[in-house]
Parts: C-alpha cells; sequence; structure tokens
C-alpha cells in the first residue's frame, strides 16, 4: 500500500468520508506523494502522449495562429506569450522554434511565460528550453503575470482540474464520497450533500439511480481568472481538452497509468485522474468575463490551420518511414477515431476581434 492511500484511510478513519472532489486533489497535488509532484507522466515512457508530444506539428501551428491572433489584436507590444500548464515543456519549445522563423522581432520583444506550480516540472522545463530563449520567466498563477496584452494557450489543462460527481439517490442527488467499505478498502458512497435542481443538465430529469452528474466550480474559476485578465488588458486564449459541448449525465471520472485504464480507487497518486472537460461550462466563464468564446473539434482546427499542407511539406524531400510516420501523426492529431473528434479547442477573445479560423479571420 502506498504512503497516501495509507494517508487518505487514516483522514477516512478519522474525520469520514471525503468528496471525490478532495480525492482527486489529493490524488494528483499532495506535495509529498501527489502525481503531479512525483512523476514524470508525459510521453511514450510515461503514462499518457499529450499532442505536442505526438508531433511538432501541433505546436508549429498553435505558433501560427497565436502569431495571427496578435496581429488580430492589433500586434500590441509589450505583450506576454504564456503557456499554463506546460507540462515538459514540448509545446512552447516547438511555438518559440516557430515563432523565431516566422518573426523574430516578436519572438525576442514578447515576453514568455510558463505557469506551472509543481518545482519539478519547472526544472524540467527549464531543461527543456535551455537555449532556446533567454526571455522565459515562469510564474505560479496567472495573477502574477505582466499587467500586459496576453495571448495565453492551454493543453491537456482543465481535465486534471478536480471535480464534484454528484450521485443520483432515491432522495435526490448527492455529493459522491470516497469513503471505507466493510473490507476497509477505498469505495464511493453517496453522501448527505445535495445538488440545488437549477444545476442539472438537461437530461438528468430522467435518470436512473446511480447515475453521475459532474460539476466542475474549480474550473470555471480558473477560467473566470484567466478571462477576466483578457478582458482587462486585451488579447485572446486557445485551450485543447478532450471532453464535451454540452453538459450531461455520466461518470468520466478515470484513472490512467502505463497508457492503460486503472480503477480510479486502486493506486492514489500512482495513476492520473483526469474527467472529461464540459467546454460549455468553460465557456460562461468566459462570456461572464465579457469576452466570446468559440470552440471547435481539434481535427478541424488543426485542418483548418493547415496540418496537412504542413505533414506534406515536412515529407517532401523525406524517405518512406519519415512519410509514413508524418501520416500516422496527422491521423493522431486530427483522425475522428482518435483526438480529432474527442478533443476540443476553445478561443476567447473580446467580441470585436477576428480571430483566424474560428471568427472567419483567415491565415
Amino acid at each position: 500500500m502506498s504512503g497516501l492511500k495509507r494517508r487518505i484511510i487514516e483522514v477516512i478513519t478519522t474525520v469520514g468520508p471525503i468528496p471525490a472532489s478532495e480525492y482527486m486533489a489529493l490524488c494528483l497535488f499532495d506535495p509529498q506523494a501527489g502525481y503531479y509532484s512525483t512523476r514524470e507522466p508525459f510521453g511514450k515512457g510515461g503514462d499518457f502522449i499529450t499532442a505536442p508530444e505526438v508531433s511538432q506539428m501541433f505546436g508549429e501551428l498553435v505558433a501560427v495562429w497565436c502569431y495571427e491572433a496578435w496581429r488580430a489584436i492589433g500586434s500590441p507590444m509589450p505583450v506576454t506569450l504564456a503557456e499554463i500548464g506546460p507540462g515538459r515543456g514540448t509545446l512552447m519549445k516547438d511555438m518559440l522554434r516557430t515563432l523565431q522563423r516566422l518573426d523574430p522581432a516578436f519572438a525576442r520583444g514578447a515576453s514568455i511565460a510558463l505557469i506551472e506550480t509543481s518545482p519539478r516540472l519547472r526544472e524540467v522545463q527549464k531543461d527543456k528550453l535551455a537555449g532556446v530563449a533567454n526571455n522565459v520567466e515562469w510564474y505560479e498563477t496567472t495573477a502574477t503575470l505582466l499587467d500586459q496584452p496576453l495571448l495565453i494557450v492551454g493543453n491537456e489543462l482543465f481535465d486534471a482540474v478536480p471535480i464534484r460527481q454528484f450521485v443520483r439517490a432515491a432522495d435526490g442527488w448527492r455529493e459522491r464520497m470516497v469513503g471505507l467499505d466493510a473490507n476497509g478498502e477505498l469505495a464511493f458512497f453517496a453522501g448527505a450533500a445535495s445538488l440545488d435542481p437549477v444545476l442539472l443538465p438537461p437530461d438528468a430529469e430522467g435518470a436512473p439511480n446511480g447515475a453521475i452528474v459532474e460539476l466542475a466550480p474549480a474550473r470555471s474559476a480558473l477560467m473566470q481568472t484567466i478571462a477576466d485578465r483578457i478582458a482587462a488588458h486585451d488579447g485572446t486564449g486557445l485551450f485543447f481538452d478532450y471532453g464535451h459541448l454540452k453538459p450531461g449525465v455520466g461518470d468520466t471520472l478515470q484513472a490512467l497509468r502505463n497508457h492503460q485504464y486503472e480503477d480510479v480507487l486502486a493506486s492514489p497518486g500512482e495513476a492520473d485522474l483526469t474527467a472529461h472537460v464540459d467546454f460549455a461550462a468553460l465557456a460562461a466563464s468566459a462570456q461572464t468575463a465579457g469576452l466570446r468564446a468559440d470552440c471547435k473539434t481539434q481535427g478541424s482546427f488543426l485542418l483548418a490551420m493547415g496540418l496537412l499542407e504542413r505533414a506534406g511539406r515536412l515529407g517532401a524531400d523525406a524517405d518512406e518511414a519519415t512519410r509514413e510516420r508524418l501520416t500516422g501523426e496527422v491521423e493522431r492529431l486530427a483522425g475522428p477515431r482518435a483526438m480529432g473528434e474527442l478533443f476540443k479547442v476553445l478561443a476567447i477573445a473580446p467580441e470585436q476581434i477576428v480571430l483566424p479560423v474560428f471568427r472567419g479571420g483567415v491565415l
């Protein structure tokens, strides 16, 4: 039994069952034994592979979009180019390499910010970006960024922000808790806290007993903070994640280790815990700040940005093996049976900004 699992059991034994959101937060972010505090989860040798790790083309196209978005807001300088939740730093490295070719003056003049709370991951990112750019700074929150226009990107950020779950019981919707079963093992239970019916998705009325509804106030609060900053200082945001465009009933909390799914209660701190993102809720938070929010599938976004053309240029003078690899990367990033449909892209900006791809803007 891991040390974190033992501590969680001790907490439950002392104070009683804890909400699923608290369990998720402990598993991911406990300072001593949390998943992101102790592990190297990214890439083939980790537990999952993100889009920047799939192909350099992802970061290249995101960089082009950010550059065109900067031009759409009037090419302000100074400006901050930020990534929140930057993982190993692969996305930012590919973006900076692309921007240095596209517009060296922009790459030199922009303030490059990585928003990262994990000291261990900060060191990984510093190694990855060593020699790439001299104008990179690290921040723990968006609140401490410079007061200037902001171009911010996040990839698979919101899925790791803890969610609350509610389970339908005979007397209504009750918060889903993690407690101990008769054998002293971690198990899910329906707690005492109830859910205001106004917060239920449209399809909840006919849901059977045992059905799950997920809410993510922490995600909405994070988006609200980002959107408020853009509203105050101008800029844009671009966020990639897997999830749904409309809220609905369903349990999406999952654990992933060594590229395989496992029971979410089996190995606290040793597996990645995530849940699908409700993009409608994120969009609503941005709109509360006075911004417009637009959403597309990742596949349609990347294809509109020129993914096929970029793959063709990279493979033009390459050998057959390289061309096959590029074809596989395109399919993984944009194919309907891979990331293309499950992953969505949310763009936020002031209403009047004509964003490329989303609001009729052209490259």
